[in-house]
């Protein structure tokens, strides 16, 4: 199972940087940002509407956003990425910067925003998603991933991660059993791929315990909610 030692780089600190606009910190926000994290077909869009209904419930304003999207921009850059017709020919480099690009973006037009007004964020995937995505199943360096990254997020970061966990066979029967249309760019890759961003995800959270919350997503979605639920509600104020 996926170990530290696997990936040696991957929970470095990234390099300090001094050009990034400045964003809000936890210290001047009032917001929440949750992240959602996990493999194809882990269920992640399902469990972000469900905790979404319960903040609700309390009254709590919410927005949910999605990577890459959420903006103008974004979703054009999206498109590039998942549905365009030379996409099998785009390289690791390009399609880290595609995504911090649509990230850049969409921290600044919603999420950033959002948080000053005491918002709780939900982000279906956010910058671990290119951590594990490009820098471990892509095989990129870490040190460019990292630094790439935090120039795109600024002083955003999550509050929350979950990491919604499915093995990767249960990953590939999902995608395969998805009736509306045809898999995507990101979808059609190999099990060796997915394998890789499993085990990335695991190395991620047992790093940062404090930051990460893994859910076993093979469970009932009544059950993965509870345990989210559950995990988070504490966490709020």
């Amino acid at each position: 199972m996926a170990t530290p030692a696997r990936f040696p780089n991957l929970l470095a600190k990234p390099p300090a940087l001094t050009h990034f606009r400045l964003m809000p910190s936890k210290q001047n926000r009032s917001g929440k940002l949750i992240s959602f994290e996990g493999s194809e077909g882990s269920g992640k869009s399902t469990q972000i509407a469900r905790l979404a209904a319960h903040l609700q419930k309390l009254s709590r304003d919410v927005v949910t956003v999605r990577e890459p999207g959420g903006t103008e921009v974004g979703e054009q850059i999206r498109n590039i990425i998942v549905h365009n017709s030379k996409g099998e020919e785009m390289c690791a480099e390009t399609e880290l910067l595609l995504f911090a690009a649509a990230r850049a973006q969409l921290v600044r037009e919603v999420i950033a925003p959002a948080l000053l007004r005491n918002t709780i964020v939900l982000s279906d995937r956010f910058l671990d998603s290119s951590t594990v995505y490009q820098g471990v199943a892509r095989n990129l360096s870490m040190d460019p991933v990292n630094h790439i990254n935090l120039f795109a997020v600024g002083n955003v970061m999550p509050d929350i991660t979950v990491v919604i966990d499915v093995p990767t066979d249960v990953s590939l029967a999902r995608i395969r059993r998805r009736a509306s249309d045809l898999p995507d760019r990101m979808e059609r890759e190999n099990i060796d791929f997915y394998t890789k961003v499993r085990e990335g995800y695991l190395v991620l959270a047992k790093g940062l315990p404090e930051r990460f919350i893994v859910v076993d997503g093979t469970q009932p979605e009544d059950a993965v909610e509870k345990k989210i639920w559950t995990a988070i509600k504490d966490r709020l104020d």
